[in-house]
């Protein structure tokens, strides 16, 4: 007798009819396409956590308790840490540049936030994202790893709230799904020009917006534009046992465009 379907696997189920209900069309499986990887690669983070637990297996941020869900994105990749790994050389030069405050704008659930708090034990982190969930999963997140008294979660940042990079060594780390376009002009937050920014940039939305942003940045800041890197390297050796797809799916960091890093520092 065959085993009952999860209710995963059900709603799943459910979901994938309805995208693909009525005439052929490329879109449609384009979007199932999609849903069957997230499918598919939680079942590999339920596969990293039962062989290696919630911790970050290698990286900037190697042995982070990571037991929240991912805010947005992809989790398997933050587990075995792959995630971004061409910031991994930038993020061992902030730790190096010894910053007193961190700004992460755009924190999510704190993977950011929280390892650079535990990598920096000087650095007070300013953790500010407009989703209510994803403030409380960093809370619980800088709770987990211990740093909650230097982790302040908030919400918006504005023009102004950017002056306070002059009174000390600031970095500011920004992801805000293209809303960097208006958010990071130091015509308007001129503080901007006092503080070193780690952005990543969402030409996938704006054609061309990495480019806008270095000119903008250019006169105070030497901008290095990073792309994007897949680094199986960090693959764990029991992951030989899995299927192809289910090792690309770990790595795999849920993007459908261009989305590269601007490492702006001060001159």
């Amino acid at each position: 007798m065959a085993k009952p379907a999860s209710a995963l696997t059900a709603s799943i189920t459910d979901r994938l009819k309805t995208l693909i209900d009525g005439p052929p069309e490329l879109a449609k499986l384009d979007r199932a396409l999609r849903l069957l990887a997230k499918w598919r690669s939680e079942l590999v983070v339920n596969a990293i956590l039962r062989q290696s637990g919630n911790t970050v297996q290698s990286g900037p941020f190697r042995g982070m308790i990571y037991g929240e869900r991912a805010a947005e994105g992809a989790r398997a990749a933050r587990l075995i840490g792959s995630y971004e790994a061409s910031l991994a050389p930038v993020i061992e030069e902030i730790v190096t540049r010894g910053y007193d405050l961190v700004i992460d704008v755009g924190a999510a659930e704190g993977f950011y936030a929280v390892g650079l708090a535990l990598r920096m034990p000087q650095a007070q982190v300013w953790a500010r994202d407009a989703n209510a969930r994803a403030q409380a999963l960093c809370a619980q997140l800088a709770v987990a790893n211990g740093v909650a008294a230097r982790v302040q979660i908030g919400g918006l940042m504005q023009h102004g709230d950017f002056a306070v990079c002059a009174a000390q060594p600031t970095l500011v780390i920004c992801d805000i799904e293209g809303a960097e376009a208006e958010l990071l002009d130091p015509a308007l937050a001129l503080g901007l020009r006092d503080a070193d920014i780690l952005v990543e940039v969402h030409d996938c939305f704006q054609p061309g917006l990495s480019d806008r942003l270095s000119d903008r940045f250019r006169a105070t800041h030497a901008v290095r534009k990073i792309g994007r890197i897949l680094d199986a390297a960090c693959l764990p050796d029991w992951m030989q046992a899995l299927s192809d797809m289910d090792r690309l799916l770990a790595l795999w960091e849920w993007r459908g465009g261009p989305t590269p890093w601007l490492w702006m520092v001060r001159k």
